[in-house]
């Protein structure tokens, strides 16, 4: 029976991992959180790893407040990047296999075409940084696969999404960024994607391959563009303005361009990854507004 570890699992992923995790039976999950295990203190998290055994561990636990980061260094460091090292240390003597979630915050937003994982990375934030510091933290152990995702949204938790429809249904207008381009993302896509590549190793469908990968649901758009959509089928009558960044600001600098090429795991993992638009519809059906 494989063991597989979820941490984070009160966050958008992994709540919408446990619910993924009742399609696949036979399977031993165990979800943890800050409350039952303190990944920053490594003592503990040699002896969950002891105790649990796990044949996966998918690292869903980050610091992801990106504004505040900027004046919460240490913390950021330490949950994003510290914690990684102290998973790594935890089970380098294992045959243990960890996927680990990353941010497009690592790439520096400049470019014009999609990044690939192959560009280098260059973040722009305190919140970037620390996520990348933990990309290399678990990049240390050979069987360690890295997912960066973006704008993810899910209807557990706090998110764009939910923000979106909270104000469109209490004001009239509303101004929303048109100059940030990615890609949206279900959490809910991310969870089945992440175990499709489990329940494929284990099965044999194809071979585990370390490394960074990308993940985002498929089609671009801005923030301005998705906060549309939200109101245009919630079927309110909110209007929502296009603004430049210059006059949204914000104390972290974020990636202008986030849009990232998934190339390398749809044919290394044969995933098809749905649509933003029609991923937004299926969320929005589990949301009440």
């Amino acid at each position: 029976m494989a063991i597989i570890l979820v941490t984070g699992a009160d966050g958008q992923l992994g709540n919408e991992l446990r619910l993924v995790s009742k399609n696949y039976y036979g399977y031993d999950f165990v979800f943890t959180d800050k409350d039952n295990l303190d990944l920053t203190d490594p003592k503990k998290v040699r002896e969950s790893i002891d105790t649990i055994k796990p044949g996966w561990i998918i690292n869903c636990a980050a610091y992801t407040q990106v504004d505040r980061a900027e004046n919460e260094y240490a913390p950021a460091m330490r949950i994003n990047a510290d914690s990684v090292r102290n998973i790594t240390d935890a089970i380098k003597e294992t045959a243990t296999r960890l996927i680990h979630i990353s941010t497009d915050y690592v790439y520096e937003g400049t470019a014009c075409i999609p990044y690939n994982e192959t560009s280098t990375p260059n973040p722009l934030s305190v919140y970037g940084r620390s996520k990348l510091e933990g990309e290399k933290n678990a990049l240390l152990y050979p069987a360690s696969l890295i997912i960066r995702t973006s704008w993810l949204y899910s209807s557990f938790g706090n998110n764009f999404l939910k923000t979106i429809l909270k104000k469109g249904r209490d004001t009239e207008n509303l101004n929303v960024v048109f100059d940030q381009t990615g890609s949206p993302t279900y959490a809910a896509d991310l969870a089945s994607a992440i175990m499709h590549i489990v329940s494929g190793v284990i099965r044999n469908q194809f071979a585990f391959k370390s490394g960074v990968y990308n993940y985002s649901d498929e089609g671009v758009c801005s923030w301005f563009d998705f906060a549309r959509e939200i109101i245009k089928e919630a079927g309110y009558k909110c209007r929502i303005s296009p603004i430049l960044s210059k006059d949204f600001p914000q104390v972290a600098k974020r990636p202008s361009y986030a849009v990232m090429d998934k190339s390398k795991i749809k044919d290394d993992f044969k995933l098809e990854i749905p649509h933003w638009r029609d991923s937004l519809l299926r969320c929005m059906k589990l949301i009440e507004y």
